[in-house]
């Protein structure tokens, strides 16, 4: 069997960190990505070629090239609030260009895929922590598109054979503890970097929306997880794919919850240095706390998470930022 792994998005801040977990467990992660959110310095471990899912030609020249055992699919838009004003844009990449992969899937002969999730398919939660029997009721057309692709791997695992794993992300945090890769986004709207940001002086301040919530500091709680764990996930949920396993969705956090006041406290802890902060209202949607319940895949696949404390995540963020400012190649990072 091929080693071969095709990896779309493999050139973002996931798919990267992926495709070294990918290399260090014996796969050659094969790099497709049309390269309008990805990093030529992230892709290392593996070729790049550049195209994009929406077009047929360039997926049958990838698969006949390399020749694919499965695919790991990243690539897709993840703005929730460009979703909500611009939802056409997200229906045609995330839906139609996934469908577009599924297509020359078949055409190639390849059935096995672990999807790129999110928690955001679950919308409003009516218990925490969230389990995969949640209801799933997104509030934003990004949480639409994503839970439109799993509905569209079950319908192909019935109608084609395919066996998939779709992997429901809470919030990825914290960069390559070696340095080599990290979190480098334009715009960006994680809360980690934007913290960093404002404790390094690149930015006037970060802003906590809503200090009201019924929460210990009143501040929004979320589940931060360190996207090497997540990256070891997809290595798992592959490994049991090939091996003939079931189809299985399952989420992925560390079952426990930060607020943005720990948060920034955390960076605060970690670089010495203070963080210059501004309180807003809430904003429409947001939950006053969201963690994650991911006890199948610790019981399924002996998915063992590494960083468990925010301020580890927080630590390995603050050294790639620390050497790596937005915009530039990735430089070397020293070790602690």
């Amino acid at each position: 069997m091929s080693t071969n792994i095709l990896v779309t998005g493999g050139a973002g801040y996931i798919g990267s960190h992926t495709c070294k977990a990918l290399r260090a467990a014996g796969y050659t992660p094969v790099t497709l990505d049309n390269m309008i959110y990805g990093h030529d310095w992230a892709v290392k471990w593996g070729p790049l070629v550049r195209g994009d899912i929406l077009n047929a030609d360039d997926l049958d020249a990838v698969f006949a090239e390399y020749k694919p055992a499965a695919v790991l699919h990243f690539a897709a838009f993840a703005y929730v609030g460009e979703s909500v004003t611009d939802p056409e844009k997200y229906y045609r990449n995330n839906v139609a260009g996934s469908l577009s992969l599924l297509s020359a899937m078949r055409r190639h002969q390849c059935s096995r895929i672990v999807f790129s999730s999110t928690c955001a398919t679950y919308g409003e939660p009516e218990r925490v922590p969230l389990t995969e029997d949640h209801p799933t009721r997104p509030l934003s057309p990004y949480g639409t598109t994503k839970l439109m692709i799993e509905q569209m791997l079950k319908d192909f695992e019935v109608g084609y054979g395919f066996k998939y794993t779709a992997l429901r992300y809470f919030n990825a945090a914290g960069a390559d503890p070696d340095g080599e890769i990290g979190e480098d986004h334009d715009p960006e709207t994680h809360l980690i970097p934007l913290v960093i940001a404002a404790g390094m002086g690149r930015r006037q301040n970060v802003t906590i929306f809503g200090t009201d919530y019924p929460t210990p500091d009143g501040t929004a709680v979320r589940d931060y997880i360190h996207v090497t764990d997540l990256a070891q996930a997809h290595v798992l949920a592959l490994g049991k794919l090939l091996a003939g396993g079931a189809s299985s969705t399952y989420n992925l956090g560390t079952g426990t919850g930060n607020s943005v006041r720990e948060v920034i406290q955390a960076v605060e802890r970690v670089s010495g240095k203070p963080v210059p902060v501004a309180e807003g209202p809430r904003r429409a949607g947001d939950s006053p706390g969201l963690y994650a319940d991911s006890g199948a895949i610790i019981r399924e696949l002996g998915w063992k998470p590494r960083y468990m404390d925010i301020n580890a995540i927080v630590e390995t963020a603050w050294r790639w930022h620390e050497n790596h400012k937005p915009g530039q190649k990735a430089c070397a990072v020293r070790k602690s």
